[in-house]
């Protein structure tokens, strides 16, 4: 039987909650005697709307004179759960508590704020977060100054917020995707009102140029856009993150080149669908083929960029990736679905003929180009003929690489009301058959590697050997090679000797030779 889904209408009774004030700035609610400071909480009925008032673009500086050195001497820890995105945010909101003075750590029982940046995407992403905060109940009973905090695209979610007001009554903070530029105020309050704080913007966010970001390492995340117009079924991201808004090309392009003077090796342009980029500029026709062209001629050795949408992906970028250079050749390529008729209950729109004739175009352009994927078995009303055709498009394809999901319904999407009719059993059957398939043409796609010799971007030792190296070649496979430390951050030349399904392994060439 399928796992039935959760009831979070238990987490709405708010009959012992009292209000005790309420006024411009929000309300103040008390909860089984905890104060709750409600600036703004998330409301899934103004998610859906999709706000008519212009996106403001905001240079302001982040944080102001008086909040820089509130963390002075403290520590922090970020847990980061879901997509780069997330990544991403963290490195904002690290950057953010560092201007302010706070310093990072791994130890919690040294930290002075935790803060959790969560994922909505799948179930068990938010029952994690949930686990986790059972753990960190102790740790604040030990240190009740300790503050600790739930944000990212959980906290967007009205039952989430909900749940925790009612059983976690130790957090101290709470706040979503669109306003992370206001953590110092919202730490601020925290720390002199001794009060949880809510603060969950409904409407789409501005673009708040100017953050300050901590980032590690030689590779960098740049995003180009926030939010998704697209509203396939099963997803919950544009009510978490609000409706499709670019930032401007010159910030874009000013960030990049700063990375490269900075001296990164890689970039990675992030956004929910970056396809749709430029689409909601009303002053320049600029587009994401546009904006990689431009990038294209910045000098930082690889850029890559993830998601894009099969909709979305046109003539012009095509042609554009196909000039290579610092473009590297593997692209993410989503489908979720090798039928058409699951497609359109997914609303993905666009049919399994459109998505392999746009699979045509890029391997015409790009005959070195590897594609990887995203994949969701047991979508309400999959039968086995239509996972069949999943099947034959996975083999018809040849992904390097496939994510694949069993679906699990999150409430407040068109999905969640479907019937969802397929077994729990046979998910996972099907996800092992499709993994089967997916491995089969990974490990032949490595085995055609023997003997090249590629560029690989050496990151940091192997997890299991200190001694072998471990980095990623421009088509992004894992290689695992024996090599110096001082090394990492460096581009070297290895010869593939031994392909893997995961990775394949190779020996360091002391001659330098252009990428296979």
């Amino acid at each position: 039987m399928a796992k039935e889904t959760k009831d979070y209408a238990k987490y709405f009774d708010f009959s012992d909650a009292k209000v005790i004030s309420e006024d411009e700035r929000g309300k103040k609610i008390r909860i089984r005697g905890r104060d709750i400071q409600i600036l703004s909480e998330p409301d899934h009925r103004k998610e859906k709307q999709r706000g008519k008032e212009d996106i403001q673009v905001l240079y302001d500086t982040a944080v102001p004179e008086e909040l820089k050195g509130i963390g002075t001497g403290k520590k922090y820890i970020i847990y980061t759960y879901g997509c780069q995105m997330n990544e991403h945010d963290t490195e904002t909101m690290k950057g953010l508590l560092e201007e302010m003075g706070y310093t990072s750590t791994e130890e919690r029982k040294e930290a002075n704020i935790i803060l959790l940046n969560t994922c909505a995407i799948r179930e068990n992403a938010e029952d994690k977060v949930f686990g986790e905060l059972g753990h960190l109940k102790g740790l604040k009973t030990e240190n009740p100054d300790l503050l600790l905090g739930v944000c990212g695209c959980m906290s967007q979610e009205e039952g989430v917020v909900n749940r925790i007001l009612q059983k976690h009554g130790f957090v101290d903070m709470i706040f979503g995707t669109h306003n992370i530029h206001r953590l110092p105020y919202l730490i601020q309050e925290a720390l002199f009102s001794k009060e949880m704080v809510v603060e969950v913007w409904s409407k789409e966010g501005d673009i708040i140029e100017n953050l300050p970001k901590k980032r590690e390492g030689m590779r960098a995340w740049v995003n180009i856009m926030y939010g998704c117009d697209k509203f396939c079924t099963y997803c919950i991201v544009p009510f978490t993150r609000g409706k499709e808004r670019s930032r401007r090309p010159e910030d874009v392009i000013s960030e990049v080149r700063e990375l490269a003077r900075k001296g990164f090796k890689e970039i990675t342009l992030l956004g929910q669908n970056v396809n749709a980029y430029g689409k909601d500029f009303t002053d320049i026709d600029y587009t994401f083929a546009n904006l990689m062209d431009d990038i294209r001629q910045i000098d930082i050795p690889r850029v890559r960029f993830t998601t894009s949408h099969p909709r979305d992906f046109d003539d012009a970028l095509i042609e554009v990736l196909a000039k290579g250079g610092n473009l590297v050749e593997h692209i993410h390529l989503p489908v979720q679905s090798g039928n058409t008729e699951v497609l359109k209950r997914m609303s993905r729109k666009y049919s399994r003929e459109h998505y392999l004739e746009l699979v045509g175009k890029i391997k015409k352009a790009m005959p070195n180009v590897v594609l990887t994927t995203d994949i969701i078995v047991g979508f309400p009303g999959e039968t086995e003929e239509q996972f069949q055709d999943t099947l034959s498009l996975v083999r018809e394809v040849g992904y390097d690489f496939a994510y694949t999901f069993i679906y699990s319904p999150r409430e407040g999407t068109p999905a969640a009301v479907m019937e969802d009719n397929v077994p729990m059993e046979v998910k996972k059957e099907r996800l092992q058959r499709l993994n089967e398939v997916v491995n089969e043409h990974c490990r032949m796609s490595n085995d055609l590697m023997e003997g090249k010799i590629v560029e690989v971007l050496v990151e940091g030792e192997s997890k299991n050997n200190a001694d072998v190296l471990s980095g990623r070649t421009r088509s992004n496979k894992l290689v695992h090679f024996e090599g110096s430390k001082d090394l990492i951050g460096s581009f070297v030349q290895v010869e593939i000797t031994d392909p893997m399904t995961w990775y394949i392994k190779g020996n360091i060439v002391t001659t330098a030779v252009s990428s296979a």
